[in-house]
């Protein structure tokens, strides 16, 4: 099966694992162990696995929990749940143990693929009794036929406003969401991407995994992002563009380790997701490594990808995520009406690559769709040329004396000093304004900045009414797994 740039791709994952096993070649390298896995190899053992689960009775379209870290293990039980025809439904690790309990319990999956390193945080975790199996559990049975409509994962959301939501993917959205990537970055068969973002979140799973599944290239994977030896790992595995997030990036950036001009030479794009990546942010990097950095936009309910910049020599426009590709994207009201370029509203997008549904939550499927649209709760503005100009979201506006404030801005004039490796702006409650606006940095090792020093600065940029009134310093800014800063959980953290 080979990539068809003008239409998503047909068939189901265990075609495609097929397919690149035929053709052979190298799927996957560890430089962190030295292990190389083979496309034949990797689907080999997949097979195997699911013929096993099979025979041990789990059924076609039955969640099989996977938790592990990034390596061969997640990776092989992973397509060995997809192969079989079960849902791959991927725990989270960095979700806290009452987020994973309800995962195993909420997804009613009977049994788990469990990495020895996550035993203790599973077996914690495990209320609902789910049992766990080995890469070899034995026994052969034969595989049931599969469908692009049937289930294939199951993701949990990270659930900041309420319990986690279980997003359904098929075998043909899951697909399409690695097409968008391939599509929008002209993957390869000779590219090789660096996956440093855990493939239990969408960013990983679906713009690496599914990528280079769809592309017929290969990637490095390491079992986590290490700032001191990315550049390192990056050269050793000869890697050609990698995905991270605008946290990674500021950390490389302000990091000491320096990539070889060869490495340089090497890696033709690194793009950025999850959250918006701060315009001084990307300056910088590029000016540094001159590496051109692609920013996009995606969605767990979307496989990943919906927006991005075009690759060099395309026109890429800083500062915003970029255009469609592969699906449809609109800036529409809040009654469903398209609105003119340059007016905000709602991102909302429909294609190949959106969710089924949300599992056992009817309600909340049909809240996030409108007339066919999904509703992603990002507000932005859309420009002549269909670049989208994200402003905020929808839950994390500060209204303060009835005025909405986007917390971005406020990022932004905070990270263009140069000594700010980590910025959120976020409200709390007053008694004058309904709210107000503060804001938590981490700077530099060794910096002598204050917090004055940069409400100086946002003044400047912004005027005294959007400024924040006090800025505190944190050692490190709370995160969910891809490393997207959770703005909604700082002021909790600190105290008033």
């Amino acid at each position: 099966m080979k990539l068809d740039r003008g239409s998503p791709p047909a068939g189901t994952v265990r075609d495609w694992l097929d397919a690149r096993a035929e053709v052979g070649g190298t799927a996957i390298v560890f430089p962190e162990t030295g292990m190389t896995l083979d496309w034949d190899d990797l689907r080999d053992a997949a097979r195997t696995f699911a013929m096993g689960l099979t025979a041990v009775g789990v059924g076609k379209g039955e969640s099989l929990a996977i938790v592990a870290p990034n390596g061969a293990e997640a990776v092989t039980a992973f397509y060995g749940a997809l192969y079989g025809g079960f849902r791959a439904t991927m725990i989270n690790l960095a979700a806290g143990l009452d987020a994973i309990a309800y995962a195993l319990e909420h997804s009613e999956a009977r049994f788990a693929f469990v990495h020895e390193t996550s035993r203790a945080l599973f077996d914690e975790a495990n209320a609902s009794g789910v049992q766990s199996v080995s890469l070899t559990p034995g026994g052969t049975a034969d595989l049931p036929e599969l469908a692009p409509t049937d289930h294939a994962l199951l993701m949990y959301t990270s659930g900041t406003t309420g319990r986690p939501k279980g997003v359904v993917h098929t075998h043909a959205s899951l697909l399409a969401g690695g097409w968008t990537t391939a599509i929008a970055h002209d993957l390869r068969t000779d590219d090789r991407g660096f996956c440093v973002l855990p493939i239990y979140h969408i960013n990983g799973l679906c713009v690496t995994m599914m990528g280079s599944l769809i592309s017929g290239g290969s990637l490095s994977m390491v079992s986590r992002f290490s700032a001191s030896r990315f550049w390192e790992q990056a050269e050793a595995s000869d890697v050609t563009w990698f995905s991270a997030v605008p946290t990674i990036i500021s950390h490389l950036l302000h990091g000491d380790a320096e990539p070889t001009q060869a490495c340089k030479d090497r890696i033709r794009f690194g793009r950025s997701a999850s959250s918006a990546l701060a315009v001084e942010t990307q300056s910088a990097f590029e000016n540094r490594f001159s590496i051109p950095i692609i920013e996009t936009m995606g969605l767990t309910e979307t496989a990943a990808q919906i927006l991005s910049n075009p690759l060099p020599p395309g026109r890429r426009k800083i500062g915003s995520p970029g255009y469609s590709f592969g699906c449809e994207v609109e800036i529409q009201d809040q009654s469903g009406a398209r609105v003119p370029p340059g007016t905000e509203g709602e991102i909302v997008v429909r294609g190949p690559n959106v969710l089924l549904e949300y599992l056992k939550n009817a309600d909340a499927t049909s809240d996030t769709f409108r007339d066919g649209w999904l509703r992603t709760g990002d507000l932005a503005k859309m420009d002549e040329d269909g670049y989208v100009f994200v402003t905020g979201r929808l839950k994390e506006l500060i209204i303060k004396g009835g005025e909405n404030i986007a917390p971005r801005e406020v990022d932004e004039a905070l990270y263009s000093h140069p000594d700010v490796v980590e910025a959120a702006a976020f409200a709390r409650p007053s008694g004058s304004y309904g709210e107000t606006i503060e804001a938590a940095v981490r700077v530099r090792e060794g910096s002598n900045l204050c917090s004055s020093d940069l409400i100086e600065i946002c003044q400047e940029r912004l005027g005294r009414f959007k400024s924040p009134d006090v800025v505190h310093f944190m050692d490190e800014l709370p995160k969910g797994p891809s490393g997207k800063i959770q703005r909604l959980k700082i002021a909790d953290l600190i105290a008033v």
